[in-house]
């Protein structure tokens, strides 16, 4: 137990204690919550656990303040203190990632593209626009110019991964935003390996013509050679854009470096505070000084009053992510990442791209004759936290998919190391390996319904319960 932990925990309780003379339904929720994470194998490759001091940084009365605008440059009075948060919160940042410009205001990684589609558009479009028409805002345009303004917005392309070899929604999926605001082309990858095809890409770059080039995933097992991408986005005079949500913890805690680090390399990097970075559920943008002006307007742009709660709980986290633990526990949610791989690849199962370098595994269901929407429930009932997710060609959809993709970061906050995580693919198989699928009622295959075999879900909970009771989660909190 920590010297602080004590602390805490009458906090919490205490806190718990006045949410309960209000509504007892919140505070009993809130419990059962932190009950049920502690019985559970949380894997997944989105979630973690927040440290207690960044969970308690988020309820305080820096919630009541309005401040729309920017550090200094406020649309409502007295925000002096919200200043020095949002300050301390863009210095952790840009020391963190050795970025020339941080933006801590964005509410969630969608946010944050957000934010970094629109100032790129604000750019290279609206600016040069502004110049050619000697006007200095927007507001200076006479309707028809205003209109051709938008017009040319509304022709800019961008180029993503495909959401099915482990693109995000927000990298161009034609029912997200940003498959709407944009003309919008997919890359894949190689139908072989699995793995991105940097030739390839740079053909269809070249024939496609973006004006941005997004780089990062959501569901791909491994590294991303970012100064390929550079070369890339250079060859066809593109703006380069990453999305590091889930493995900015990999970059903080310097285990991708070098050409695996996008920071140096792109011209725009937007990220979750929380994943694998360890922080409160939000948003952040990494800019060179080319965009830090354009990034710097994401209020009104694209956002509303900040969350400065939030941005005090996100320099609180960014502030643990540049001590020396921080990069031991990420070099280990990488190296746990491998064991876990290595155990389902022994005990038969197809992992896609044949394996992972980074911290998420996404391994193919039909392995079990199941699909991930099956496998995911048979796993939840035994207490195993997954997600599905599509795989490559996918024949059931973006809906039932083919796949279940999982993570180290949480179970590694945890303490769980090599041993451990091979005893979770064993359960893992051994659950999926004792669940059938069920026969719809007209006689077709089933996508959802399946049974698991009795027994099996009570035995996997006692035996993730061993593994377990050896690391509980915040040790010494105890709710009353």
């Amino acid at each position: 137990m920590t010297d602080h932990t004590a602390t805490a925990a009458h906090a919490f309780n205490d806190t718990l204690s006045v949410i309960a003379s209000v509504e007892p339904r919140i505070a009993d929720a809130i419990r059962s919550e932190l009950a049920d994470q502690r019985v559970s194998l949380k894997l997944i490759a989105s979630e973690n656990y927040a440290s207690l001091a960044t969970l308690l940084t988020m309820g305080n009365w820096l919630s009541d303040k309005y401040a729309e605008g920017t550090i200094g440059h406020r649309f409502y009075a007295g925000c002096q203190h919200v200043d020095a948060v949002e300050a301390v919160a863009a210095e952790h940042a840009r020391e963190l990632f050795g970025a020339e410009y941080a933006y801590a205001q964005p509410h969630s990684g969608i946010d944050a593209n957000l934010v970094a589609y629109w100032a790129i558009l604000n750019a290279r479009v609206e600016s040069p626009a502004l110049s050619r028409l000697g006007a200095r805002t927007v507001n200076d345009l006479t309707e028809a110019d205003w209109e051709a303004l938008r017009a040319e917005f509304n022709t800019q392309r961008v180029m993503g991964m495909s959401l099915d070899v482990g693109g995000h929604l927000t990298h161009g999926f034609r029912p997200n935003i940003s498959g709407k605001m944009f003309h919008q082309r997919s890359y894949g990858t190689d139908p072989t390996t699995e793995l991105i095809d940097y030739d390839k890409l740079l053909a269809d770059a070249k024939e496609f013509k973006p004006l941005i080039l997004v780089a990062g995933y959501s569901a791909y097992p491994r590294r991303v050679n970012f100064a390929r991408m550079r070369e890339i986005a250079d060859a066809v005079g593109a703006v380069l854009f990453v999305d590091m949500a889930h493995f900015a913890g990999l970059v903080a805690g310097k285990v991708f470096t070098g050409e695996e680090d996008p920071v140096p390399y792109a011209d725009i990097v937007a990220t979750t505070t929380h994943k694998s970075l360890r922080g409160p559920r939000g948003g952040l943008v990494l800019a060179t000084k080319e965009f830090a002006e354009f990034v710097d307007k994401g209020c009104p742009m694209v956002l509303g009053g900040p969350l400065s709660h939030m941005m005090a709980a996100k320099a609180v986290a960014l502030a643990e992510a540049r001590t020396r633990p921080f990069r031991t526990y990420a070099q280990a949610v990488a190296d746990n990442a491998q064991s876990l791989a290595e155990g389902l690849l022994k005990r038969g199962v197809r992992l896609v791209t044949g394996g992972t370098d980074n911290h998420l595994v996404l391994f193919d269901t039909t392995t079990f004759g199941l699909t991930g929407r099956q496998a995911e429930s048979a796993l939840l009932d035994a207490g195993v936290v997954t997600n599905r997710n599509s795989i490559p060609n996918d024949p059931n959809g973006a809906w039932y998919t083919s796949g279940v993709r999982i993570g180290t970061p949480a179970l590694t906050s945890r303490g769980f190391g090599a041993a451990e995580f091979d005893e979770v693919a064993d359960l893992i198989v051994g659950v999926l390996s004792s669940t059938l699928p069920v026969t719809a009622s007209n006689g077709q295959p089933g996508k959802a319904k399946y049974t698991l075999a009795d027994g099996v879900a009570s035995r996997t909970k006692a035996r993730a319960a061993e593994l377990l009771d050896k690391f509980p989660l915040y040790p010494g909190l105890e709710l009353t």
